[in-house]
C-alpha cells in the first residue's frame, strides 16, 4: 500500500508546485498561457493525491471522510475541466464570446465550483477530524481551495494570486506528511494460525 501513497504524495507535490509557481508568475507578470496551462493542468496531479491521502486515513476516519472523499474527487473532476477550459481555451477566445456564452455554461462551471468546494470543506474537517495529516495545511485545504474555486470567473488580482500560492504550499505541506507517512514501516497483523 505504501507505493500508491507515495506516487499521490509525488503527484500531489507536483500539483502544489504547479499551482505555487504558476500563481507567482501570474502575480508578476500578468496571466500567460504556461501559467495557464500549469493551472488547467495541476487538478489532474491532485487527483492521485485525494485518493491516497483518503486512504492513508482511512484507519482513523469515518463516514464523514467517505462522503468527503467521495464529493472531492467528483468536484476535483468537473472544477478540473472547467479550470482547463477557463485556463486553456476561453483565455483564448475574444471576450464578447465569452460572455455570449449560453447560461447552461455558466450553470456548469458554477456547478463545478459548488461541488467541488463542498467537497474541499468536508473532506477538509475529516481531515482535521481524523489528525492523522498536520492541521495547518489539512486547514488550508478545507478553506483555502473554496475560494479558489469561487474567485474563478474574477479577473485576477493580489488576493487571488496570494489564495492560490497559500493551497498550493498547502498541498505540498500535505504531500510531504503523506511521503513521511508511507516511508515508515507497516506494522502487519496477522491472525494466529488455526490449529
Amino acid at each position: 500500500m505504501n507505493t500508491p501513497l507515495r506516487l499521490g504524495a509525488a503527484l500531489g507535490a507536483l500539483s502544489g508546485l504547479l499551482i505555487v509557481v504558476a500563481s507567482s508568475v501570474e502575480f508578476v507578470a500578468g496571466e500567460t498561457a504556461a501559467t495557464g496551462l500549469a493551472l488547467a493542468l495541476s487538478p489532474a496531479f491532485g487527483l492521485p493525491l485525494i485518493v491516497a491521502l483518503y486512504f492513508g486515513q482511512q484507519h482513523a476516519s469515518g463516514a464523514l471522510a467517505s462522503i468527503g472523499f467521495t464529493l472531492n474527487l467528483v468536484g476535483l473532476g468537473l472544477f478540473g475541466g472547467a479550470a482547463f477550459a477557463l485556463n486553456v481555451v476561453l483565455i483564448h477566445v475574444d471576450a464578447a464570446v465569452v460572455d455570449a456564452l449560453p447560461g447552461a455554461v455558466t450553470a456548469a462551471f458554477l456547478g463545478s465550483a459548488l461541488v467541488f468546494s463542498a467537497g474541499t470543506v468536508v473532506f477538509g474537517v475529516a481531515m482535521l477530524r481524523a489528525g492523522v495529516y498536520p492541521r495547518v495545511p489539512a486547514a488550508v485545504y478545507a478553506f483555502a481551495f473554496p475560494l479558489i474555486a469561487l474567485l474563478a470567473p474574477l479577473p485576477d488580482n493580489l488576493f487571488i494570486s496570494a489564495v492560490h500560492v497559500v493551497s498550493g504550499a498547502g498541498l505540498i505541506w500535505l504531500a510531504v506528511a503523506l511521503s513521511e507517512k508511507a516511508s515508515r514501516p507497516q506494522v502487519v497483523t496477522r491472525a494466529p494460525a488455526a490449529v
